[in-house]
């Protein structure tokens, strides 16, 4: 790497620079997904609901540097992203929950009728849009265990159910 070589003598400004896409790549690997979002058209008022959001949902949102973001990545070895970045872009990453970052952009997409998402990354891998559209519908954690549930005990409801018919008739 040509900069390696001269990493004793960073100027203040390019220290700064390096710090920040170490701290952006540190981000990205400990994230479980991101989604890159054009967040043009939404009024302050919006963008203090739709942070919010993100919070509430144990997302972190940031605006950081399509530069730095884009550096970031290629050193991590992307290179799909590049095209992405250019423009406003926002970043939600999803630390614990990996459709968090996708479902609030969409829903805020929706209510806000602006913005709208660029591209992602899910286990590692990259998503364009229509992809992390597809993300965004998955349900969540809780609703998934909550489908699991009613699916298990569905045959035993349905059992009872015949049971207590048979006995009826037999009566």
């Amino acid at each position: 790497m040509e900069h390696e070589r001269h990493h004793g003598h960073l100027s203040p400004s390019q220290a700064a620079k390096r710090e920040a896409v170490e701290q952006i790549k540190e981000q990205i690997q400990n994230s479980q997904s991101f989604v890159i979002i054009d967040y043009k058209g939404l009024t302050v008022a919006q963008d203090t609901e739709f942070r919010a959001e993100f919070r509430k949902n144990g997302v972190e949102y940031k605006v950081l540097k399509n530069t730095l973001f884009r550096k970031a990545l290629n050193e991590l070895g992307y290179t799909e992203f590049d095209e992405a970045l250019n423009g406003p872009s926002a970043f939600a990453f999803g630390t614990t929950d990996a459709v968090a970052p996708a479902k609030v952009a969409a829903e805020g997409i929706s209510k806000y009728k602006a913005m709208k998402i660029k591209c992602g990354m899910f286990d590692k891998q990259f998503a364009d849009a229509s992809m992390c559209d597809a993300m965004s519908k998955v349900p969540g954690r809780e609703v998934l265990l909550g489908m699991l549930v009613s699916v298990l005990s569905a045959p035993m409801r349905g059992l009872a159910v015949a049971l207590n018919a048979i006995a009826e008739k037999a009566e």
